[in-house]
């Protein structure tokens, strides 16, 4: 049978381990800075539990100042890679306040109240735990089963901590001259091992999905422009059926090739990210953008009525139009061509969209270019009489 020391250097052990694991993986990814960030609070924590169990062999006041400031720095520092990984900045709006408390834990352990510095510390990391879990929670852009169970942890710990300080408070123990000996002590000492251990896998699991999203992310995106590529066009509209109010436009670059002959590929690739710019301003009009290739383009515009995708689409030539790129050769402008085409009530198919579409944009470049066509039907290449872009 274990005692209460061989449990706390077994949950020491146990923490070094985890630690190393996630500095192991964070050497062979850096980029993933919240796995070290989480492995030097663990490891602090570590720190702690060799400090609490020499503490309660010899109870001095520096090393309860070194107990509690060990605590309170770990988890700290588990919040700040949990606003690494969710891409918040809690952790610095909570910096200050942890600073302060830590100096007041230090300062009244020093005076001998090592029991009310237990108490402020417990306080400090319930509040810094409900942090963490409120921070998850909110996190709708993410597993939620991953994070439904991040939060049921970090809660699962804050409760453990609250009733350890409960339980100090209520006895009036704000002297002890050793380390706190109750059954809320017993049963956090059980919540944090388990806690400690599944908060490491889960952190383990959370870097694999996040590469998992990165790698994602890199095959369905143009390098050059930062639009959706077409692999994208293809999987996210592939089983899309393209109903009255949606509808599909594909776009190319007027005089394109002219342009990387005279003024070079440079200033080529600078006219492309130049036009995804002005395509990615229209996202707030449900407006989604994917480069095909070379200089063509498409949109998708779902909900949007026959008036206003015509609207939408003079808009962002007329922006194109306008930009300006310099060039050793002088300015230089350029124009583009549209084609789009229109759901029906059949449900037409991403295929059946595009065929129309690719047919209007090249009656638009066949009547001179700078100009928008629309196809008849989709899946047919008959086309409206080409209009005029912009002036």
């Amino acid at each position: 049978m274990l005692d209460f020391g061989s449990l706390l250097l077994a949950t020491a052990l146990s923490g070094a381990c985890l630690s190393g694991t996630l500095l192991a993986i964070w050497l062979t990814a850096r980029q993933a800075r919240f796995v070290v960030t989480m492995a030097a609070g663990i490891l602090l924590l570590v720190l702690h539990v060799i400090a609490f169990w020499q503490y309660g062999r010899n109870a001095s006041p520096w090393l309860g100042q070194l107990t509690l400031t060990l605590l309170v720095a770990g988890f700290f520092v588990i919040l700040c890679s949990t606003a690494q990984y969710l891409d918040r900045s809690w952790h610095r709006v909570a910096a200050a306040p942890v600073l302060a408390v830590t100096v007041l834990i230090m300062a009244v352990t020093a005076g001998g109240y090592d029991g009310l510095g237990f108490v402020l510390a417990y306080s400090t990391v319930t509040a810094l735990l409900v942090v963490i879990a409120s921070m998850f929670w909110a996190a709708g852009e993410y597993d939620r089963r991953i994070l439904a169970a991040v939060t049921l942890l970090s809660g699962s710990a804050a409760i453990s901590f609250a009733l350890c300080a409960l339980v100090l408070v209520a006895n009036g123990q704000w002297s002890l001259g050793t380390v706190p000996r109750n059954w809320a002590e017993d049963l956090n000492t059980a919540v944090v091992v388990a806690c400690m251990t599944a908060l490491g896998a889960l952190t383990i699991s959370l870097h694999h999905l996040r590469t998992q999203r990165q790698l994602t992310a890199q095959t369905l995106t143009d390098p050059l422009t930062g639009l959706l590529n077409r692999r994208a066009l293809t999987m996210f509209h592939g089983n899309t059926h393209f109903g009255s109010g949606m509808a599909l436009a594909m776009f190319d670059l007027d005089h394109f090739k002219r342009t990387n002959d005279l003024f070079g590929h440079a200033v080529g690739d600078t006219v492309l990210q130049r036009f995804a710019d002005v395509v990615r301003k229209h996202a707030r009009d449900g407006v989604e953008g994917f480069r095909l290739g070379g200089e063509e383009f498409a949109v998708v515009m779902p909900g949007i009525p026959p008036l206003k995708a015509h609207e939408i689409l003079r808009t962002i030539g007329a922006a194109f139009g306008a930009e300006i790129v310099v060039t050793k050769l002088g300015p230089l402008r350029s124009t583009v061509s549209v084609g789009i085409c229109f759901g029906d009530e059949h449900a037409t198919t991403l295929e059946q969209m595009l065929i129309g579409a690719d047919a209007a944009l090249y009656a638009a470049k066949r009547a001179g270019r700078n100009r928008v066509a629309t196809a008849e039907a989709a899946g047919d290449e008959r086309v409206r009489e080409p209009e005029l872009l912009f002036a």
